[in-house]
């Protein structure tokens, strides 16, 4: 009998880099990529929180539509209003299936009035992709491509990435707003800069020829060296944007979740026309959620990671999406689904880790907020 042979893990333009400093390498989305590096979680973390963090985040999927219609196209299969966009701009927003629930998270850039670029989760490009060129078919002239190859994708994250990035480029920083970006180069090397992230934290993206990353990479961390700037791994990535209350597509957001659910009603472009997901959306909405995510802080002693179980009243009612002990605010904190009666602030509750009844307490989300 044959046996199943998995495909071989993807590696970023930077896997060489990351071996050789030591990182601890996993499998994640199909992708060979560090988990942390010799200094470990925690301190990345607080060097993101405090002065910057280095991040490879190649592995997430760029998906590039242009045409006449490219609008129209990312329209309908974006939640979030696209023609809101000016050129040089960006949107967090949902692809979503027909009954109103997450197929993936994504941000949106305008490129140009009729090119648009969708970066995507890792663990989703092809299915990413295949949806979308199915989904665009009716629109007119749009075309989707699968352009991750050409693009290897940089973070650099933390109160002191303006000043560290900015002697190694021409663009002015200071200049590009939230959820912006422009173009110029980085250590010499064509690239695309945005001031987006997924940390909490004030940062920026930075999208390179793959052959080019390593350069930049270490331009980066040179640049950085009297900061203090450090290789950042997943972990740091997660628990960072798990503070932040940033959803993670798999976790907290999936096929079985909608917008409205996840409390995420502000991507949703309600007075734009017809979208994919539209009509469950708006008839949630007119009705209102059964359940809904919330934050909470545990009140005894434990850590209420992802898939355990909420009790209230001895009830089993809801699960634990996100969970961590966070290593700036000293907290087990997480995010779960709770029956929208039970998700007021103070709400107390109960969380079984393995087998054992553990008190927890709905909080405000974000459970952390920079200080701007």
């Amino acid at each position: 009998m044959e046996q199943a042979t998995e495909a071989p893990l993807k590696k970023t333009p930077l896997n060489a880099r990351h071996r050789a400093s030591g990182a601890k390498m996993v499998p994640f989305g199909g992708w060979d990529m560090p988990v942390e590096y010799a200094g470990g979680l925690v301190q990345e973390h607080m060097a993101v929180r405090t002065r910057a963090g280095l991040f490879d985040v190649s592995h997430m999927g760029e998906i590039e539509i242009a045409g006449k219609d490219a609008l129209a196209a990312v329209q309908r299969i974006s939640s979030n209003d696209a023609s809101k966009l000016q050129v040089g701009q960006a949107q967090y927003s949902g692809l979503l299936s027909p009954q109103g629930t997450f197929i993936d998270d994504l941000l949106v850039y305008r490129l140009a009035p009729a090119h648009f670029l969708l970066v995507v989760n890792a663990g989703n490009i092809a299915k990413d992709y295949a949806w979308i060129a199915d989904a665009i078919k009716p629109v007119g002239d749009a075309v989707a491509v699968d352009a991750s190859s050409r693009y290897a994708l940089l973070a650099v994250q933390g109160p002191e990435a303006a000043s560290v990035l900015q002697p190694l480029t021409g663009i002015e920083l200071a200049g590009i707003k939230y959820y912006w970006f422009a173009h110029g180069e980085v250590a010499n090397v064509r690239a695309t800069v945005s001031r987006t992230g997924y940390t909490g934290e004030d940062g920026f993206e930075i999208f390179v020829p793959p052959q080019s990353a390593d350069r930049v990479w270490q331009a980066i961390l040179e640049a950085g060296r009297s900061a203090d700037v450090v290789p950042c791994g997943l972990g740091a990535r997660d628990t960072l944007r798990l503070e932040a209350a940033m959803r993670l597509h798999g976790n907290d957001i999936d096929e079985t979740t909608t917008a409205l659910e996840a409390d995420l009603s502000w991507i949703v472009g309600w007075k734009k026309d017809d979208f994919i997901g539209a009509a469950p959306l708006r008839e949630q909405k007119a009705t209102g959620v059964r359940r809904k995510i919330i934050g909470f802080e545990m009140l005894d002693r434990g850590i209420a990671r992802h898939g355990y179980d909420a009790y209230v009243g001895g009830e089993k009612a809801g699960v634990v999406t996100s969970g961590t002990q966070t290593p700036y605010l000293k907290k087990a904190i997480g995010m779960a689904y709770l029956p929208v009666e039970r998700t007021a602030v103070g709400t107390e509750f109960d969380v079984d880790i393995r087998g054992r009844r553990t008190r927890a307490r709905v909080v405000p989300m974000p459970f952390y907020k920079r200080q701007k």
